[in-house]
C-alpha cells in the first residue's frame, strides 16, 4: 500500500520534470542535448523542422522551447513570433550565427534567452535552469500597486503595458520586464548584474549584453536621447538610473 508521503513524493517528482521541446535540425547536438537533459531529468521532445512547432506547441504546452533559428520548413524567428501570440513560456534560442543583429532580433521578438553555437552543456543547463525558475515567480509576483506613473508615462503592470502621452507604446515582454524593474527604482541607479539576476536568473559574466540591447530598445521607443539619453540615464560604471521627472 503506498503510504502518503510516497505518493507526496511521486506528485512532486512528476511536477519537477519540466518538459521541453527541443527545434534543431542537427541530428548529432539533437541527440547529445535530448541525452544531457534526460540525465538531468527533464522530458525532452525533439522536432528537426520548423513547420511543425507551432502546432506541437499548441498540443503539448512545453514548459520551455529550444529554438534553432536554422531551420527547414520555417526558420525560428518566424516561428518565435507565432508562438508569443499564444505561448508564455521561455523560449531560449539557439544559433551559429554570431550577429549581435540576429541577438537583437531575437529578443524583440519575445525571445527571453540566446545562446550561440556550439553550446557548452553546463551552460545551456544553467539557462534553463534560470528561465524554469523565473516563470512561476513571475506569474506569483505581487505588486502594491498595479501601475506605476510619472508625468504622462503610465506603466500598467498586470496588462504589461505603457503609454506615453495617451500613446500606446508597443514592447516586447522582455522590454517591459526590464522597464519596470527601473521604473520601479526610480531615482535609483541599478547594476547591470542585479538587472541580470532578476530578468535572468543568474549572475552577469561580463559578456551578456541582451540588458544592454533591451535599453538601447527602451531609449529608442520612449524617444530618449540616443547619445546622452536623460530619460533612462547610464551612470558610468554603475548601472542605469530611471529619472522620474523625464515623462511631460
Amino acid at each position: 500500500m503506498t503510504t502518503i508521503n510516497e505518493f507526496t513524493d511521486a506528485l512532486n517528482s512528476k511536477s519537477s520534470a519540466a518538459s521541453i521541446l527541443l527545434v534543431e535540425d542537427d541530428a548529432s547536438l539533437a541527440e547529445w542535448i535530448q541525452q544531457y537533459l534526460q540525465g538531468h531529468e527533464y522530458q525532452l521532445r525533439h522536432l528537426t523542422r520548423g513547420d511543425l512547432v507551432i502546432a506541437e506547441v499548441q498540443q503539448h504546452k512545453p514548459d520551455l522551447i529550444i529554438l534553432d533559428v536554422m531551420l527547414p520548413g520555417k526558420n525560428g524567428f518566424d516561428i518565435c513570433r507565432e508562438l508569443r501570440a499564444f505561448y508564455n513560456g521561455p523560449i531560449l534560442m539557439l544559433t551559429a550565427l554570431n550577429e549581435e543583429t540576429d541577438e537583437v532580433l531575437g529578443l524583440e521578438l519575445g525571445a527571453n534567452d540566446y545562446l550561440n553555437k556550439p553550446v557548452r552543456p553546463r551552460v545551456l543547463l544553467a539557462r534553463i535552469k534560470a528561465l524554469l525558475r523565473r516563470e512561476p515567480q513571475e506569474q506569483q509576483q505581487e505588486q502594491p500597486e498595479g501601475h506605476l506613473q510619472f508625468g504622462q508615462l503610465k506603466i500598467l503592470r498586470d496588462a504589461k503595458t505603457v503609454f506615453y502621452r495617451e500613446q500606446l507604446i508597443p514592447l516586447t515582454a522582455n522590454e517591459f520586464d526590464v522597464l519596470w524593474l527601473l521604473a520601479s527604482s526610480a531615482g535609483q541607479v541599478i547594476s547591470r548584474d542585479q538587472l541580470v539576476i532578476q530578468l535572468r536568473g543568474f549572475e552577469y559574466d561580463g559578456f551578456d549584453r541582451s540588458i544592454d540591447i533591451r535599453v538601447s530598445r527602451l531609449r529608442k521607443k520612449l524617444l530618449d536621447n540616443a547619445e546622452q539619453p536623460y530619460r533612462i540615464k547610464t551612470v558610468w560604471a554603475r548601472g542605469y538610473l530611471f529619472s522620474p521627472e523625464a515623462w511631460d
